[in-house]
């Protein structure tokens, strides 16, 4: 079936569509007997807006949905914990714990983690999991030319001599110094161990990381294995029966899962309103209010702790390589009038602090960015532009449904102090080329930083030359004190250098991070333990059917 005739299939047509998909497992859905309701029960079904294009995480241009699927499929050394904050299930930064790992334990001086592998643990083909098959996937990791390699490089694991076979089933990780963020990026989905035996079995001398194998396939051990997958279309897993490597070694509560992509945001909102699906994580607000009204689903709605929206400046374009100029544009953006039009207050606000000096070094937080037009004038007359300019501002039509409401605001409180903008609304592609090529003066951007440490946030987003920084910011203070934190292993000093990096971009102000907007995952009501991930996706290990 088409994804157009799917978009538009009634009820009966979409559970056919699922059982057959799950080879008839899941039964007529019309008429279930006693068996196919447990069967039925047991099964998750997860409706995406985007596809899932590999199942190796990765591969170069994998998508979030494939880093989300990789963590049921793949283990990695170690896993986060999760904490409820405000009575939601969201991932622990500050605790991490084993999963094919058994116990990690680091040395006094910081510099060598020694990873004890799970008596017993197996890949899904039955083979026991060996140390050897894990000095593999680490070498794997900074030698293939992949994602895994740029992102591992961040916690200093960049060549192979780091990983050392130093006992049966036993793996020392070793760094030339203390890097706070070694560990924590073991456990990321581009941190994944697989099954090195199986994988080289399908290697060839021009891959010898089988990395075209195992787009398709895969090679793993992790909750559960792959049973269909077509690429961009549907995946079904099915549970790993013999898998121990979760908190407590409990098995997953889903025996099956099936996430299908469903393009129009409204018809996987009337999917999950008819029962016809589980879950989804990527609606729009306004079809979310609307949802919630009508009081059929539940919703979990939980910041994006490691995420923000932005308002960007190109500071290598005039005016705004001007930080008087970009002050100005920050004093004069309607912040809470945007906040409703775009966001429908979904979110957590990252503008209108009243410090002077910052508070404390967490990052992000809000800055001292309020609406003050008085002030707006002043800097621009203070920067040379008393009569204001002309400028563009640019989004790309993929955010359109936050970024249109957004660009008539500013375009309106830009004008009362003599900026003239004009909206630009680009196709995605065309917008990515030139934001990296930094050819648009004034845009709309959001990131995520997988690992929410202050300095580590900081870094990527306000240093290098690299798409990351947005704003192709440089500032050899901020650089200073970035490259310092990462290495620095007191706390107090730490916290003193992380609050002088956000003072240095309160100040000169770079790009306006707005707000962090809600991850709002809209689920049956029966659906519980939904967990709030760094990389944005669902993990089908911590839901359960109530």
């Amino acid at each position: 079936m088409s994804f157009d005739r799917f978009a538009f299939t009634r009820r009966q047509g979409l559970k056919a569509v699922l059982a057959s998909a799950a080879g008839g497992a899941l039964g007529a859905f019309g008429r279930l007997d006693a068996a196919q309701a447990q069967t039925r029960a047991e099964t998750l079904r997860h409706v995406l807006a985007g596809t899932v294009n590999t199942l190796d995480p990765t591969t170069p241009g994998a998508t979030r949905e494939s880093f989300g699927l990789s963590t049921a499929v793949y283990d990695r050394l170690a896993s986060y914990g999760r904490k409820q904050v405000n009575g939601s299930w969201v991932f622990d930064f500050d605790n991490i714990r084993g999963e094919l790992a058994e116990k990690i334990d680091r040395s006094a001086d910081g510099r060598t983690f020694t990873f004890h592998l799970r008596k017993g643990a197996t890949w899904h083909d039955g083979a026991p999991v060996t140390a050897e098959d894990v000095k593999w996937s680490l070498d794997r990791a900074v030698s293939a030319k992949s994602l895994a390699a740029g992102q591992i490089a961040t916690g200093s694991l960049t060549k192979p001599e780091q990983f050392k076979v130093v006992g049966e089933g036993v793996v020392e990780v070793s760094l030339d110094r203390p890097d706070r963020l070694a560990l924590a990026n073991l456990a990321v989905p581009l941190s994944p161990m697989f099954n090195s035996t199986l994988a080289r079995r399908n290697a060839t001398a021009d891959d010898p990381w089988a990395q075209n194998w195992l787009k398709e396939n895969t090679a793993g051990g992790g909750a559960y294995m792959v049973e269909q997958y077509k690429s961009g279309q549907q995946t079904i897993l099915k549970r790993n029966e013999a898998w121990k490597n979760g908190a407590g070694g409990a098995l997953p509560y889903f025996k099956r899962v099936i996430a299908q992509t469903v393009p129009e945001a409204a018809t996987r909102a009337n999917l999950l309103e008819r029962g016809d699906a589980d879950i989804a994580i990527d609606l729009q607000s306004s079809d979310i209010s609307a949802l919630e009204a009508r009081g059929k689903i539940k919703l979990v709605a939980t910041p994006q702790i490691n995420g923000f929206t932005a308002i960007v400046f190109n500071t290598r374009m005039a005016p705004f390589d001007n930080p008087k100029v970009r002050a100005a544009v920050a004093a004069a953006l309607p912040y809470e009038a945007m906040f409703e039009a775009a966001l429908f207050r979904r979110g957590r606000p990252l503008f209108g602090a009243t410090w002077t000096d910052a508070p404390n070094g967490a990052f992000p937080q809000p800055l001292p960015f309020r609406t003050d037009a008085a002030k707006a004038k002043a800097l621009l007359a203070e920067a040379g532009f008393p009569d204001g300019f002309k400028t563009t501002f640019s989004f790309s039509a993929g955010v359109a449904a936050v970024a249109e409401p957004m660009a008539t605001l500013i375009r309106e409180a830009l004008g009362a102090i003599g900026v003239d903008v004009s909206i630009q609304k680009l196709p995605p592609a065309q917008m990515a080329s030139m934001e990296v090529e930094r050819r648009v003066p004034f845009f709309i951007s959001a990131g995520t930083a997988w690992l929410p440490a202050p300095d580590y946030f900081l870094r990527n987003y306000f240093t290098g030359d690299h798409r990351w920084n947005f704003s192709g910011f440089s500032n050899p203070k901020l650089d200073a004190l970035a490259q310092a934190a990462r290495f620095e292993a007191d706390a107090a000093a730490y916290e003193a250098t992380c609050r002088q990096m956000v003072d240095i971009v309160a100040r000169d102000v770079p790009m306006i991070m707005v707000w962090q907007p809600n991850q709002d995952a809209v689920m049956a009501p029966v659906i519980d333990g939904y967990t709030y991930w760094f990389h944005g996706q669902v993990d089908y290990r911590d839901l359960r059917r109530a």
